[in-house]
This record gives structure tokens, C-alpha cells and sequence, in this order.
């Protein structure tokens, strides 16, 4: 009995520690990803002020056309 209750707490030592290394691995992955959503939010930040930019840019550009229009040239 004292033999089968030893090994039954040696390998819940084990799965504790299997357990523990997993949780390990699983929060460095969620460490890893968590850096990369932060560089993609930077970068979703500076491609929505280009496509304002271009909107911007765009608008002048159509009203310098429609000027040169109005020049007749």
C-alpha cells in the first residue's frame, strides 16, 4: 500500500511538472504574440493615416485638375 500510494505521488510529481513546463511554453507563445499584435496595431495606425494621407492627396490633386479645366489650357 505505502509502495502504491509512493509511486501514485511520484507521478503526480511528474504531471505537476509536465504541467508547470507547459504552462511555461503556453505564456511564452502568448508573450510572443501578444509583442506581434502590438507591432501590427502600430502598424494598422500608420497604414490608416496613409490611406488618409492618400485621400488627402487625392482630393487636392482633383481640385487642381478641375481648376486647369476652368483655365482652358
Amino acid at each position: 500500500m505505502t509502495e502504491n500510494l509512493s509511486e501514485r505521488v511520484s507521478q503526480l510529481e511528474k504531471s505537476v511538472k509536465r504541467a508547470a513546463e507547459a504552462i511555461a511554453v503556453l505564456r511564452r507563445e502568448r508573450d510572443a504574440l501578444q509583442a506581434k499584435v502590438a507591432v501590427m496595431e502600430t502598424e494598422r495606425g500608420e497604414l490608416q493615416a496613409l490611406k488618409q494621407e492618400r485621400r488627402e492627396v487625392l482630393s487636392q490633386v482633383d481640385s487642381i485638375l478641375k481648376e486647369l479645366d476652368k483655365l482652358d489650357l
